[in-house]
């Protein structure tokens, strides 16, 4: 059985998030709960995800990102097959 993030903790980390004012306190922020390793990490998924969109190779994706084919999979899976949140996250973002 799959594990959900639907957790009374994860919900408090959301609504910390959801505090934060500015992409500088966003930095402060994430540096201070996050390894560079997991940041690096969320961000290397984003980029996936952006390049699948635009229809890239898994091997342009990897060159280009570093990532394993493994998380390419796994990021093209929640595209395909998630809670549709690439879809809006990337209008939201072309609206900015």
């Amino acid at each position: 059985m799959r594990k959900g993030i639907r957790t009374e903790a994860v919900g408090e980390l959301f609504q910390a998030i959801m505090t934060l004012k500015n992409e500088e306190e966003y930095f402060q922020f994430f540096e201070d709960i996050c390894t560079t390793n997991e940041v690096l990490a969320i961000a290397q998924r984003l980029e996936v995800a952006k390049m699948l969109y635009d229809e890239k190779t898994y091997n342009e994706i990897a060159d280009k990102t570093g990532a394993s084919t493994a998380t390419i999979s796994r990021v093209n899976r929640s595209i395909n097959s998630g809670n549709g949140s690439y879809d809006f996250v990337f209008e939201r973002m072309k609206e900015n």
